[in-house]
């Protein structure tokens, strides 16, 4: 009697949808994909709109402490698909990567979409079956999936499952955290989600809202507490965005959750000391505006000249030695962050203490989980993605795992 090949669904087309599916691929399985949208790695596409940021180049050690609470649960996976396999992977999809200025790396040609068709081909090639248009409703009272589809309603039995399904940014382009619902009606608990790497509102004049939305500000330090991050941010029409303010974002969020105040410091000049910027500041004007003399005497100009006068007392002006430490740590209050659905990602989702070390949900035999469904969270610089690629190859190998000790 000829023994049945076993059926596993994999639900979300994302980066960790698709790299469960090339982990299961190696196995003596039959793998489907279903995902919502019309057409699949949607968000994987808009995240390298502005160049893809793959992964990161520092050495492991240092990558590992980047998920917060996270970095010893996430670890075992990461070092088994680490940033130079990762990179290795996409050199065999005919895609050479290099590394930026600031250790991110990219695609030689900074797209997404050469990666991501050469990635869908070979998986295609080896047998995985894509279903698009195709929402997840949960599953039936006898245990089948249930998809929503342009056709009606219908039912999938699989032996195994593994859910990618992404957490609750960008919820059009599929991550809208519904999923929630069928995983908590089974006693599956689910940790709030909030944003990550996202803006905040700040309450701008109207002059600053009209005038200077848009505008970047460079060559800053932004701190908070004890973090400080050199970069640069965006002024937005209704606060600051941008990756500067993402490195700080979680400590930033979290104090506005704890407190309802969270206020981010500026260094505006940060190549010159406060001793410096004073003496420069205390020479004569000799009749120049206040607008030429920052910009001669401080460098200052633009859109930092702007946030000096929305941020600073009109009578700091007056005073070199008060303008100097302004200048050096303007005080920025933040009002809220922004909704979740403009986040880069979101934290929370599945504990892992839901997971058992193949990511397979404890309560829920042969049902497994990757992605941002899971509860963590990571600044930007390819290590979300990363974390995407590892857990997604995690998920897959131990749903291959599973099904060969039911064998």
């Amino acid at each position: 009697m000829t023994q049945s090949i076993p059926k596993v669904a994999i639900i979300g087309g994302g980066p960790a949808g698709l790299m469960a599916a090339e982990a299961l691929l190696s196995s003596a399985v039959e793998v489907h994909l279903f995902d919502a949208m019309p057409s699949l790695g949607r968000k994987f596409l808009m995240a390298g709109k502005s160049g893809l940021n793959l992964t990161h180049s520092e050495t492991l050690d240092p990558f590992l402490t980047r998920f917060g609470e996270a970095s010893p649960l996430l670890a075992p996976a990461i070092r088994a698909a680490d940033p130079q396999a990762l990179r290795d992977w996409a050199a065999a999809l005919g895609v050479e990567t290099f590394i930026g200025s600031s250790g991110r790396v990219f695609p030689n040609d900074f797209k997404a979409a050469p990666l991501l068709r050469a990635w869908l081909k070979r998986l295609r090639g080896q047998g995985l079956v894509t279903h698009v248009r195709h929402c997840w409703l949960g599953w039936t009272t006898s245990g089948a999936l249930l998809f929503e589809t342009p056709s009606g309603r219908v039912e999938i039995e699989a032996d195994a499952t593994v859910l990618a399904l992404g957490g609750a940014s960008w919820p059009e382009l599929g991550s809208d955290a519904r999923w929630t619902t069928w995983l908590e009606a089974r006693g599956i608990g689910i940790a709030p989600f909030r944003p990550a790497n996202c803006g905040f509102d700040v309450a701008w004049s109207e002059h600053m809202r009209t005038r200077f939305a848009g505008a970047p500000v460079k060559s800053v330090v932004l701190s908070f507490g004890s973090e400080s991050h050199r970069g640069e941010f965006v002024i937005s029409e209704n606060g600051i965005e941008g990756s500067g303010v993402y490195a700080l974002s979680a400590s930033l969020r979290d104090a506005l959750a704890e407190k309802d105040a969270a206020t981010l410091t500026l260094d505006l000049a940060p190549d010159r000391s406060l001793e410096r910027l004073t003496a420069d500041l205390s020479r004569p004007r000799k009749g120049q505006s206040m607008a030429n003399f920052l910009r001669k005497a401080a460098g200052i100009e633009g859109v930092k000249a702007a946030l000096l006068r929305e941020c600073l007392p009109a009578e700091a002006f007056s005073d070199p030695a008060t303008l100097a430490r302004g200048i050096k740590a303007l005080p920025l209050k933040l009002e809220a962050t922004r909704p979740i659905a403009e986040a880069i990602s979101s934290a929370g989702g599945i504990p892992f203490a839901e997971l058992d070390g193949d990511f397979m949900l404890k309560k829920l035999p042969g049902i497994f989980c990757a992605g941002e469904m899971l509860d963590w969270e990571a600044p930007t610089g390819g290590y979300l993605l990363t974390a995407c690629f590892a857990t997604g190859r995690a998920a897959g190998l131990g749903a291959a795992r599973w099904l060969e000790r039911r064998a």
